[in-house]
């Protein structure tokens, strides 16, 4: 994991957390605020995007510097926590509590979400997931307590988000603007470096061999053209022996032999036993290695009074143009 970037604090005894100083976050809010003002002020408009990208470049060095370090490797727990970003708490609108809601007009989150995004890569959506809008809002809905996706506040299950699709993100970045009433509700990290020295050979090779479906998470809705899932049998883990890729989701990743299902069972007690629960604080910002890390969320209690837990997210690619068969006009959506 990079070490402390320069100009920063440590903000915690979890490793490699830092929080920007005030004069660096002041600078980032004046920034953001360039991108919330003039005609392109659709965080959807694909010359908002431009200009988010372009503003990247004129950040904080800290800030560029700790995500160029993490996207260039993403340590042992595949997690990026940066305190102190800039949410503008006062002008905070009551959290939003209607199903889907998302950010379509520029807001001080989603302009530092957006820029952070084009400092990894592209930021990216799902046609089919939330309008496909690049900020999507994680927010309790009322009625939809038991709900395993972003609306619910039931213990959510470890997953990697949009493994069933032949382009998931690279990195998911989620920005805390509310913290729940009583504070106890976590997002729960578990990175594959530390979960693989825990499987026995057995089960690293069944992980590898392509014995598991996944299907689309309940986010998606019922199946679609947009959303109908690849049913094509598909490995948990690929790539290098010593440091692979993972994709999973608890919920609707389904074994396929019983050494598959033995070895999924096991990947979920090392995911466990070696994860790290984040609370977040308003301003605290999480950049997650999709590729690598799986999360979940622990239970909470909303109170639907305006003030209850609320994260902005967006997805990033590193390689936009793998997925030029799936974005109409070339833009930032997929389609399919």
């Amino acid at each position: 994991m990079p070490e402390t970037t320069p100009g920063t604090t440590q903000r915690s005894a979890v490793a490699a957390d830092w929080a920007l100083d005030p004069a660096d976050a002041g600078a980032c809010e004046r920034l953001a605020r360039t991108l919330c003002t003039g005609g392109h002020d659709q965080v959807d408009n694909p010359e908002w995007v431009a200009g988010a990208r372009d503003a990247w470049e004129d950040l904080p060095f800290p800030l560029r510097c700790g995500v160029r370090r993490f996207r260039r490797h993403s340590g042992p727990h595949g997690t990026l926590l940066i305190g102190g970003l800039p949410v503008d708490q006062a002008a905070l609108p009551a959290t939003p509590t209607v199903p889907g809601s998302v950010q379509r007009q520029a807001t001080i989150s989603a302009a530092v979400l957006t820029m952070v995004a084009c400092g990894l890569g592209e930021p990216l959506a799902y046609l089919a997931e939330k309008s496909g809008a690049l900020v999507q809002d994680v927010v309790p809905v009322p009625g939809q307590e038991a709900f395993h996706g972003n609306a619910g506040s039931v213990p959510l299950s470890f997953h990697t988000e949009n493994g069933f699709h032949p382009h998931p993100p690279d990195y998911v970045v989620f920005l805390c603007l509310r913290a729940d009433h009583d504070q106890i509700a976590g997002m729960r990290i578990a990175g594959i470096r530390q979960a693989l020295p825990l499987l026995t050979p057995a089960s690293r090779q069944a992980l590898f061999a392509p014995e598991f479906i996944t299907t689309p998470p309940p986010s998606f809705g019922p199946a679609t053209a947009a959303s109908e899932p690849d049913v094509k049998p598909r490995p948990v883990l690929s790539g290098a022996v010593e440091d692979p890729d993972v994709r999973m989701a608890q919920l609707v990743t389904t074994p396929l032999t019983p050494r598959a299902t033995a070895a999924l069972t096991e990947f979920g007690r090392a995911c466990d036993a070696t994860a790290r629960t984040l609370r977040l604080a308003p301003g605290d910002l999480v950049i997650i290695d999709n590729r690598v890390t799986v999360h979940g969320r622990t239970a909470f209690h909303p109170r639907y009074d305006g003030a209850d837990r609320w994260l902005q997210r967006t997805y990033v690619t590193t390689d936009l143009r793998r997925s030029r068969d799936h974005r109409p006009h070339d833009g930032h959506i997929l389609a399919r």
